[in-house]
């Protein structure tokens, strides 16, 4: 389908969409710049962003930045097995299944009754090999057969907040069971100062992985404001020139960081357990404003 020669008059012509689903009042609100683009709100809290005649695009940062990590996960076209942690408006899956075609892919969402408004409204591609699960995250990691995936992304909030049964080495060592050897594992975390929460969740994957990287805006690595950071973790080195070059290319430029700063960076926290885990903290309101 061919772009409109007026945008924002167009996106304007089509009434958002506003529905009851188990986590809250979901709205699909379009985007006023692009032609059959829609920005989708848990209870007031941006979710996801996706255009349907372009779905290698990606408008929210922090999927951007583990769209390098999807790019960055095997050579360029090549079909990958991934697994979704938490679906949303499926963007990242679109992505993949856009850039990485015959890829097999499978999302883990909880709320069946987004899935179902997501299917409705913003239609996947009927060839994409895309399977949705409306499950817990961990139990519907569970199913994943051993040494299956190539790529894990974990980007799972409930009331804009992580559960704590998804930051533990216990959940990290699902994650391990269901890579292949070669494996990445990719989770979008939110944090604000005093980080006490990111830096809990680096230690905790250098627990369990060889190699980490972690993506984030340098007021955010430094405690300023509240935001997100990409973890990245393999038993493989990870191709960090490259992830550095993109992360600093961004619209939104990011840092990178890695190595003994990566470790300095975590302060001494200790990986967290299931005894111990709690949610990821709330973001402050001024965040959604």
């Amino acid at each position: 389908m061919g772009r409109s020669r007026n945008p924002r008059r167009a996106a304007a012509a089509v009434s958002a969409v506003e529905e009851t689903v188990d986590g809250g009042l979901a709205q699909l609100l379009p985007d006023p710049d692009r032609d059959r683009a829609w920005t989708l709100l848990i209870d007031g809290a941006p979710q996801s962003h996706v255009d349907l005649d372009d779905p290698a695009y990606l408008s929210f940062e922090y999927q951007r930045r583990l769209g390098h990590v999807i790019d960055l996960a095997a050579p360029p076209g090549k079909p990958v097995h991934a697994v979704h942690l938490g679906g949303g408006a499926l963007t990242l899956a679109r992505y993949v299944a856009a850039t990485r075609p015959r890829s097999t892919q499978q999302v883990v969402e909880r709320d069946a009754s987004l899935v179902q408004l997501v299917r409705r409204e913003l239609p996947l591609d009927p060839n994409a090999r895309i399977r949705v699960r409306s499950t817990d995250a961990r139990a519907g990691l569970g199913k994943v057969p051993d040494g299956w995936a190539d790529l894990v992304i974990a980007d799972v909030f409930s009331g804009a907040r992580t559960p704590a049964h998804l930051t533990s080495t216990e959940f990290l060592d699902e994650v391990r069971r269901a890579l292949k050897p070669s494996g990445v594992y990719a989770a979008n975390l939110a944090d604000g100062p005093p980080l006490a929460h990111l830096r809990g969740q680096v230690a905790t994957a250098a627990a369990r992985f060889g190699e980490l990287a972690l993506i984030a805006d340098a007021a955010v690595l430094r405690g300023k404001r509240f935001g997100n950071a990409v973890l990245v973790a393999s038993d493989l080195p990870l191709p960090l020139p490259e992830l550095t070059r993109r992360a600093a290319c961004d619209p939104h430029p990011a840092r990178v960081e890695h190595g003994r700063p990566l470790t300095d960076f975590t302060g001494g926290a200790v990986p967290v357990t299931d005894a111990a885990a709690v949610d990821s903290p709330a973001p402050p309101p001024s965040v959604f404003r």
